[in-house]
């Protein structure tokens, strides 16, 4: 079989030399890459790495090679284009259509899908010119990953770091997966939540479950890789931040509450994937509960916490809000799905069975997910983005 074609555009940011690894990973799991560098990006890196690394020759003008028509040739006959980093001056160029390098004909000719990492200072990525030319990229189907937040040249700190090339490979692989189709999330505004809370006793202990968080990560993925502004509230997952996503970090039941009704206010779609605590504590030990020799410990007292999922279903922060609910299950599995998607009163509901080895941790799932109309929608065991998958096909079917 022909290896997808993909097209790796590197333009002239510090960050460029991260590409290499975006670079490695493409080239390892079975693509073939052509780099199409511009001539600023070769400041960086030089045009010797990227031809070893990709096996490939690398141009960044359209006058080299001019029998072959490279500046029409290369995004004709791609798969995949895919910018990292991609600089405030690259995105301009491309929002407004101009072409005065090999890079930038590539980007007027593909018609394959288009994804681009934007890398730049804070001050670049929140300017107005900047924002409007990302939604005009992001209207016209283009997939615009969300920069990360962290170190910048220098001592800058904030938002306009390049996410982790793994990350940016993982959009990739499911854009690639996904075909020619456009990006049904685009201009949407969707809100996952992911993890277990954790409900503490005292400064040491605390009451929390097994969940990974690793199902919500990649709807979250998923979903950053159909067009979507992603906000994903995670709590206690320890998993590293999904290129393109805004990640807000929580620890207990109500921090998650608190964080999710925030976050909905402009949302389209609300997925509760995390496993939030039912109790916590009616108290908190200032102290580490100590063990008495002779003594039994005192019965810890618990209370209730909030219900987010009803609370979002029944107060929908806009009209036309989707919500999706999760139920994780021991025993008899789709009576008590059922019965809490009346309960809960959301527009979907993903249940599956869990257990000390089933799904908690897993890269795996299985699940049958139930909507309010009565329709069933069964997703057979195998990895959590291709429920994350359905998932989101049935959110769009009701945004739409």
């Amino acid at each position: 079989m022909d290896k997808p074609k993909v097209v790796l555009g590197v333009s002239g940011g510090i960050a460029a030399y991260k590409a290499c690894e975006l670079l490695r990973r493409l080239t390892e799991s079975g693509h073939d890459v052509r780099v199409v560098p511009t001539a600023s990006a070769l400041h960086f890196v030089g045009a010797a790495t990227w031809s070893a690394l990709s096996g490939n020759p690398v141009s960044t003008e359209v006058w080299d090679d001019v029998h072959e028509v490279p500046h029409v040739r290369i995004g004709q006959h791609a798969d995949l284009v895919v910018v990292a980093p991609a600089t405030a001056d690259m995105l301009a160029k491309a929002a407004h259509g101009l072409a005065d390098d090999l890079l930038t004909n590539t980007l007027l000719t593909a018609r394959c899908p288009v994804v681009l990492a934007p890398a730049m200072h804070t001050e670049m990525w929140e300017h107005p010119a900047t924002r409007e030319n990302v939604a005009t990229l992001r209207r016209r189907g283009a997939v615009v990953i969300e920069p990360a937040v962290g170190r910048l040249t220098g001592v800058d700190t904030g938002k306009g770091r390049l996410p982790d090339p793994a990350e940016i490979f993982e959009v990739c692989r499911r854009v690639l997966a996904r075909g020619v189709r456009e990006p049904d999330l685009a201009g949407r505004h969707v809100v996952v939540s992911a993890g277990g809370t954790r409900e503490p006793l005292d400064p040491v202990r605390f009451l929390g479950n097994r969940s990974s968080g690793k199902q919500g990560y990649a709807l979250a993925r998923t979903a950053a890789a159909r067009g979507a502004r992603v906000t994903l509230v995670a709590a206690n997952t320890g998993l590293p931040d999904p290129a393109g996503v805004d990640v807000v970090p929580v620890g207990t039941a109500v921090q998650l509450r608190e964080a999710v009704i925030k976050a909905a206010a402009d949302a389209d779609a609300v997925v509760m994937a995390a496993a939030v605590a039912d109790f916590r504590p009616e108290t908190y030990a200032a102290g580490k509960i100590k063990k008495k020799d002779d003594k039994d410990p005192d019965p810890i007292v618990l209370v209730r916490n909030p219900d987010i999922l009803a609370e979002i279903s029944a107060d929908r922060a806009r009209p036309g809000q989707v919500v999706v609910g999760f139920a994780a299950e021991t025993d008899d599995v789709l009576a008590n799905g059922r019965a809490k998607l009346r309960r809960k009163g959301c527009d979907l509901l993903v249940v599956n069975e869990v257990g000390e080895r089933k799904t908690f941790g897993s890269e795996e799932n299985e699940a049958l997910v139930l909507a309010a109309d009565g329709s069933e929608t069964p997703v057979p065991h195998g990895p959590k983005e291709a429920l994350a998958e359905t998932v989101w096909d049935l959110v769009v079917d009701r945004l739409s």
